[in-house]
């Protein structure tokens, strides 16, 4: 059998797997990268390595680069994740297209990135399954939604215009997909989306790259509320941004960042009985102080994401801004209290027929 073949045939069986877990089980996602890689306190020094000692762009806040310049540390928060109970955690590349990489000047770096991220995070999943046969662990590569939006005019005095095309966006996610699929991530996470048409690049160009790799690979696809509104910055009620991409063969749908678990649960409620897709959720700690930290602990967390459960919402649970492997603990516990959510019997909105 040749590599190609057997890659094939492995994401298959990750695609079925990961199926079979949902059924038998709410899965849990990891928490905040972001906010753990603040306790480590890294310095331009750090963020640059050897490597990069003498770029001529500061480096400081590419979270990204570190899977490249500090992957110990990588590991370790995948690690505390695993450990506190999560199912599925993402890899370090929300921000890992040329389009945002474009900032730093390492748009030639992003196949790198990408891979190695999926490849660290890869091989934790791989020793905590190990570890633990009955319970697999997966690995999401992140995608996110870029710093440019394609549907909406980044200055108030020209309407018309767009700091980004559809086309450019899918070809900056094609070059990410492919390095996460690659790399190793068992499915793809698209995430934070508050711009339905350059998630719809990204699913687009997600396609493509599973055509031109005849593979299968689950895709989450998570929007983003963002604010008391019940909009998405794009204008998308929660419902229509789920009838907007319920054409496409997703894994999940859901929602994170933003807002804190009690503010999204409406949301969550909008589109739980109207899809057969698994519906997931992770949200922020809270809403940030006036220092833009979130002070929500893991108990209060764990209180409202209960109600979730109790109302049969959620499929797929964990934590964005502001948490940590302490939420992801007691989020696990709680959800493993309850069963997933059943998937109503609607007319599917791709097969046309009752699922």
């Amino acid at each position: 059998m040749s590599v190609r073949a057997q890659s094939r045939t492995l994401k298959n069986k990750i695609m079925h797997d990961i199926k079979e877990e949902l059924q038998k089980r709410i899965l849990v996602l990891d928490g905040a990268m972001g906010t753990m890689l603040q306790a480590y306190k890294f310095t331009e020094k750090d963020f640059r390595g050897e490597r990069f000692k003498e770029y001529p762009t500061p480096l400081q806040g590419n979270n990204d680069l570190l899977s490249i310049t500090q992957p110990q540390a990588i590991k370790e928060i995948h690690a505390k994740y695993f450990e506190a109970g999560a199912d599925i955690i993402e890899t370090n590349t929300f921000s890992g297209t040329t389009i945002a990489m474009a900032d730093y000047q390492l748009e030639d770096l992003v196949y790198e990135l990408n891979y190695q991220s999926a490849k660290i995070a890869k091989e934790v999943a791989n020793e905590f399954t190990k570890r633990e046969p009955n319970k697999p662990r997966f690995v999401a590569g992140s995608i996110g939604p870029t710093n440019r939006t394609a549907s909406m005019s980044p200055d108030v005095n020209d309407p018309g215009y767009r700091a980004v095309t559809f086309d450019e966006l899918r070809i900056a996610y094609k070059q990410q997909v492919e390095a996460l699929v690659d790399g190793g991530a068992d499915l793809l996470l698209v995430e934070t989306v508050f711009d339905t048409l350059n998630a719809k690049a990204a699913l687009f160009a997600i396609e493509q790259v599973k055509e031109e790799k005849n593979i299968e690979i689950p895709v989450m696809l998570s929007g983003t509320i963002t604010d008391a509104s019940g909009r998405t910055l794009s204008g998308q009620t929660a419902e229509a941004f789920l009838i907007s991409v319920s054409h496409i063969p997703l894994l999940s749908v859901g929602f994170n960042c933003a807002l804190g678990a009690s503010l999204l649960q409406p949301h969550l409620e909008a589109i739980a009985n109207k899809t057969d897709f698994a519906i997931s959720a992770h949200p922020n700690a809270g809403l940030p102080n006036a220092f833009g930290e979130y002070d929500e602990t893991p108990e209060e967390m764990g209180e409202q994401i209960e109600e979730y459960l109790k109302k049969n919402l959620i499929n797929i649970i964990g934590g964005c801004c502001g948490t940590s492997p302490k939420h992801i603990r007691v989020i696990a516990k709680i959800a493993a209290k309850y069963k997933p959510r059943s998937h109503p019997s609607i007319p599917s909105q791709r097969e046309g027929k009752l699922v």
